[in-house]
């Protein structure tokens, strides 16, 4: 399916946000995701169904010291 991932189009196998953390090698602690312009709660992203151009930001934080 394809959806914009930051802005750019991208071609993902994951059907929610779970599985879009997971495909995407990241660790879900360490993110933030707002779909079609609305930042989806953590507890959230298993009920998240991703649907066919939806637009997702993605932020990753990385700390440092």
């Amino acid at each position: 399916m394809q959806i914009q991932l930051n802005g750019e189009n991208t071609q993902v196998t994951a059907t929610n946000l779970t599985d879009l953390v997971a495909e995407l090698g990241l660790e879900q602690r360490m993110i933030a995701i707002e779909r079609n312009m609305e930042v989806v709660p953590k507890s959230e992203y298993t009920a998240t169904v991703l649907e066919k151009d939806d637009r997702i930001e993605l932020v990753h934080m990385i700390g440092g010291g």
